[in-house]
């Protein structure tokens, strides 16, 4: 099925770190994920490589041999906070958009939050973006807003969101 999508966890980013550093570019182009445009492939490389350490389980979509979207699941440094998780760098390549991508990554990382014992996730987006409405969709609560947190490439000032969701069998 060369036009199916599949989600798959991996454990090193080596064999993909050229399609994930296009995508990284290409994203951080239009999106707030970090990092300031223009970003160069070197340093998108850089980032990828860094990024497989202990408390970061990293998943990738493909459609056929494509990489098209990846997002990641960040345990908590925190003792008391073991039982929770924050969603992460939810990327969906732009070629790739409003194909429900995000939507099935967002779902993979809720259920393996839950295979990792989680039961609460949190992330934070900024305000105005597509990506709200699909933390929306998939049940997520959002908390508040912190104005002025993320500053963009010409220096706007941009407000953050605050989301967190209730997952597995709350104690």
């Amino acid at each position: 099925m060369k036009n199916q999508l599949f989600i798959e966890q991996i454990e090193d980013t080596e064999p993909y770190l050229d399609e994930l550093a296009e995508m990284l570019v290409l994203v951080v182009e239009g999106a707030s994920i970090g990092f300031l445009p223009p970003i160069t492939k070197e340093a998108a490389v850089e980032y990828w490589k860094r990024v497989r350490k202990p408390g970061i389980i990293l998943f990738i979509a493909k459609i056929g041999d494509r990489l098209v979207g990846t997002v990641q699941l960040h345990d908590s440094s925190s003792q008391n906070g073991a039982h929770r998780a924050e969603i992460a760098k939810m990327m969906v390549h732009p070629e790739f958009r409003q194909q429900g991508i995000a939507r099935k990554l967002m779902i993979a990382a809720e259920e393996k939050a839950i295979c990792e014992g989680k039961t609460l996730l949190v992330l934070d987006t900024r305000e105005g973006t597509p990506a709200n409405s699909l933390y929306i969709s998939l049940g997520y609560v959002e908390v508040g807003k912190i104005p002025n947190y993320a500053r963009s490439a010409d220096g706007t000032l941009h407000t953050t969101v605050i989301y967190y969701k209730q997952i597995g069998v709350v104690m």
